[in-house]
């Protein structure tokens, strides 16, 4: 959502991003190094790019073809301050709601912790790893402006709209495109022409979203609680569905039984069949979400165009990759 009225601002955010760069090229920063690889996943807007759907793709993508991979992640919105292992049977409380999602999708090891850092650390530590693996890796969940990590691959994920967004505050954009110049890989929606040239001499991923609409009441309360919720709402459209109501909350809202109570009203009120929100909002819900029914949750599925080709330019910067001291 662009803020026109904040524009005035954008200049000072920009010097403040333009500092921060500045000093990890002079070294101002610490950057630390984990022992085993990195493969960072993120992007250059606040959210709705895709990357929690993207990173289960990849680990799922890597994972089957021999590699060992581990994932860490800052855990947003958890309440705790150690580094942890995701139990899948956690709440987004202890964990945050995409690193909890990310466990149970994947089954594979999932740490959290203020500092990307502690949570390889801790992985390290936990992981019995043998030399003789092929490839040992952790992926970074939202890792591109995290540069205090060393990272061995970079992967930025974009939409055709970010190339015409601003800088915070007025837009989204957290860094300006020329940052786009420390990427390894730019990915983006298939079938999307963009001409700009902050992609030249980048290689491009083409990525294919669908949207998986289980078991669906009709006309149903379509709400949820994401970066880009219109955006939800349009594929939801777009996928023939007329809903009762649209009701969005902010990003990794944690839902109380008053937020349920609001719903069911609105169900009531449109004569709604039921509820459809996101996987992500399923478990924000928690224990509360037996509470609307019948509830649909909408599973975003992500494939990869070439994925051959993704696995043999990662393994061409990893594979090598002896363990750091």
């Amino acid at each position: 959502m662009r803020r026109p009225w904040l524009a005035p601002l954008a200049p000072f955010y920009a010097a403040g991003v333009g500092v921060r760069n500045l000093g990890l090229k002079l070294g101002w920063e610490p950057v630390r190094h984990l022992r085993w690889p990195v493969i960072s996943i993120g992007n250059l807007s606040t959210g709705g790019t895709g990357k929690t759907p993207f990173t289960i793709a990849l680990a799922r993508l890597l994972t089957a073809k021999g590699l060992s991979v581990d994932i860490l992640s800052r855990g947003y919105g958890s309440r705790g301050h150690k580094p942890a292992r995701v139990s899948p049977a956690g709440t987004a409380e202890q964990f945050g709601d995409e690193p909890l999602l990310i466990a149970r999708e994947t089954s594979l090891p999932v740490y959290v912790a203020p500092e990307r850092y502690d949570a390889g650390l801790l992985a390290e530590s936990e992981q019995n790893r043998r030399e003789d693996q092929t490839v040992l890796a952790h992926i970074l969940d939202d890792g591109f402006q995290h540069r205090s990590l060393v990272r061995d691959f970079d992967i930025v994920l974009m939409t055709a709209s970010d190339f015409d967004d601003r800088l915070l505050p007025s837009g989204r954009l957290r860094e300006p495109l020329s940052s786009l110049a420390r990427a390894d890989v730019i990915v983006l929606p298939g079938g999307r022409a963009v001409d700009h040239w902050a992609l030249r001499q980048k290689p491009v991923w083409r990525i294919e979203r669908e949207l998986c609409l289980p078991n669906l009441p009709s006309a149903p309360v379509v709400f949820c609680g994401i970066a880009r919720p219109e955006q939800f709402f349009a594929q939801v459209r777009a996928a023939g569905i007329t809903p009762a109501a649209e009701i969005r909350f902010r990003d990794h809202h944690a839902y109380d039984v008053h937020d349920v109570q609001a719903l069911i009203g609105a169900c009531r009120d449109r004569q709604a069949g039921g509820f459809l929100t996101t996987e992500k909002d399923a478990i924000n819900l928690a224990l509360n979400q037996h509470k609307l029914e019948p509830l649909a949750v909408a599973q975003l599925k992500l494939t990869l165009d070439d994925p051959t080709g993704v696995v043999d330019a990662i393994l061409a910067r990893i594979a090598k990759q002896k363990p750091r001291s």
